[in-house]
Order: structure tokens, then sequence, then C-alpha cells
């Protein structure tokens, strides 16, 4: 099957044939139909993060049940499944707590380049190539552990709600169900990547009042207004606390990060009211530290942190998939290009000009 591979740091992806393992107890095969580019693949692409490499990327599939593994009961050949970029064990403390997000044995699995298993199932001449958050979907088809595949409705497009594994659900779930954003609210959001208007579409979804949109890109800004945004702030005019604060008259109720810089991440929470709650939706560098004043904590202002949109995914992709499909949630507004697999430098490409809101790659 043809893949493409991130051999080494700094490097274009190799777009080639592969060898692919029949799927092993609890897991599936999946022949996808699209895939997300995302910001965290990019990471990967320009060394930002440790990754076990050679990988194959992608973690934002869709597609179908192709094949299924030995002992697999929740899905079957035929199904159309969205793939989370969240791996859980179902039996720890989080997930006994209905927080699979925070499950510490899928943390090591996601970062680790194998399945849950610890095995791999991907090969090129005979040596084992390492996956990427246990998805590994920018490849003609995935085998995956069978609890990061989402059934859904057979008639949602895949090149829509591929967004859900990840991005769209962090940032719509950081709204939803981190913050507990309420109708009325007022929300700033700093960064307008697919996070970052993700959680723009959510703060719309719930009802905010003042929804503010900050960005350096007035093209970026432009697609804030396009999926909900009231007011944008561009940074690179003027101090985005300062603007805040005057569109708002005391800070925002809520803030939120969703670049994953430490100086952002000071700037959002210095951007809330008293009693407000900054959420940090980005994921920094191991190692960074942000500093606040701790005063303001008196002030009854709150920080937090996100991590896959607090989401459930079994419940929360079906949800917000049907949102979308009854034209409540605009998924479909993010996709501002698509590209074949042998065109995913370009894609790349165009993420880091600014060119689009979010790309994805369709298998034809």
């Amino acid at each position: 099957m043809r893949a493409a591979v991130l051999y080494e740091p700094c490097k274009p992806l190799l777009v080639e044939d592969i060898a692919l393992d029949e799927p092993g107890p609890g897991e599936i095969r999946v022949r996808m139909s699209a895939a997300g580019v995302c910001g965290t693949d990019l990471h990967a692409i320009e060394g930002q993060a440790r990754w076990p490499l050679p990988a194959v990327l992608g973690h934002e599939g869709a597609g179908v049940v192709d094949a299924v593994g030995p002992g697999t009961s929740s899905l079957a050949p035929g199904d159309h499944v969205v793939l989370a970029s969240l791996v859980s064990c179902g039996r720890c403390t989080s997930c006994a707590r209905g927080e699979p997000y925070l499950c510490q044995m899928g943390f090591g699995s996601l970062f680790g380049g194998t399945l849950m298993s610890g095995g791999r199932r991907l090969h090129k001449d005979g040596r084992a190539l390492n996956h990427f958050f246990c998805q590994s979907s920018f490849a003609e088809y995935a085998v995956v552990d069978e609890r990061i595949a989402v059934r859904v409705r057979p008639d949602a497009p895949p090149e829509t709600v591929c967004l859900l594994g990840c991005g769209a659900m962090t940032g719509v779930g950081g709204v939803v169900n981190t913050a507990g954003v309420e109708p009325g609210a007022s929300v700033a959001v700093f960064g307008c990547g697919g996070v970052g208007l993700s959680a723009i579409m959510g703060a719309r979804l719930v009802g905010a009042g003042k929804i503010i949109a900050v960005d350096k890109l007035e093209r970026k800004l432009a697609f804030a207004k396009e999926l909900g945004a009231t007011h944008t702030v561009n940074v690179s005019h003027v101090e985005p606390v300062r603007a805040v604060h005057d569109i708002t008259g005391n800070g925002a109720d809520y803030a939120f990060e969703a670049i994953g810089s430490p100086v952002v991440m000071e700037q959002v929470f210095a951007a809330v009211r008293p009693g407000g709650k900054a959420v940090v939706l980005g994921a920094a560098a191991p190692g960074d530290v942000m500093r606040i004043d701790p005063f303001e904590l008196i002030a009854g202002k709150a920080l937090a942190g996100s991590t896959w949109g607090s989401g459930v995914p079994s419940v929360d992709i079906p949800r917000f998939v049907d949102l979308f499909m009854s034209g409540r949630l605009a998924l479909d507004r993010l996709v501002t290009r698509t590209y074949s697999l042998e065109q995913i430098n370009d894609a790349f490409e165009a993420m880091k000009g600014g060119e689009v809101a979010r790309a994805v790659i369709v298998f034809r």
C-alpha cells in the first residue's frame, strides 16, 4: 500500500509502497477515505517534538472497516469510522472516572510509536516503521486498536468528520466540555489555526456573546469571522490583552490558548476577568515554562489544561457528527482544500503559509 513516511526531521515526507500486517487481537484494519492535515504532524516534521522515526504520520483518519482481528467485538467490516487520536486502556483510574483522555497507559502508546499491544504493523523492506498516535492515517490502510475507532453514520462525509479525530474535537470539546461556556458569555481565542477555529465554532454553537479571535495573520482572522467570531484582534498591530479588555470591559469570561506558546498562555490568563477561566488547548514543548502573577488567583481566576477537548470518543464523536449533519456545527467550512496522498507535502506548505483553515488528504 502507499503511505507517507517521515524518515528524519526537516525533510519532506516520502510517499512510497510499504507493507501492512494483518490486524491482531482487538485490532481492526481500516480502508482510509480521508485524513486531516494537523499541526501536530507538522511539529513532527519540523523536529519540534521527539517522535520515534521512521514513522507513517497522520492522526485524523476516517474510513471503512475492512477486516477485524481475533476477539474484536465492537466493529464489523463495512462500518464507517472516525479514528480518534486518543488511546485509552478502559481499566485505569482515569478511564473508570470517565476521563479516558487522561489515561496514562494510552499516553505511553501514543508517543511510543506502537499500538496499545506494543507491536508495530508497518514495515518497509523488512524494517519496522513506527505508528503515529497509534494510527498512521496517511496511508491507504491502517491497522488500529478497536478502541480508537468510533462508528459514525454512513452518510457523514469522511473528508469533513475526520477532523473530529483531533483538532476539531480539541477546539469544540475545549469549549463545550472543559470550559463549559454558557450562552451569552464572552470568549477570546488566541491562535486561529485548526484548533482555534474549532474553538470559535464551539463558542458559536453554545451561544456565546462576544467571540474574539486573536492572531497575527489577517487571512486566519478572516477565517475566524466566517466561522463565528464577532471581533478580531491582529497582534501585529495591537497589544492583545489590552484589546480583549477594551472589547469586553473587564476581561473575557473565558479565554483559550490554541498555539502551544508559553508567552501566549500568559496572555490568555491575563485576558480573562476576575473569576474568569483560561484554558490551554495547545501543547507546549516539554520543559517550557509559563509565568503568571499568583495574586490574580486570589481574584478567582482559573487556569485549566485540556487534552483532546476532555472528550469521550464513543460519546462526543457521534454527537458532534450529528450536530454537523443537522447544520449546527459547520465543520465543512473548516476544510479549505483537499489533496491527494501524493500531494501531501504541498498540503503542509499551504498550512505553514496560512493559506488554509484546514487541509485534508482524500483517498480515491
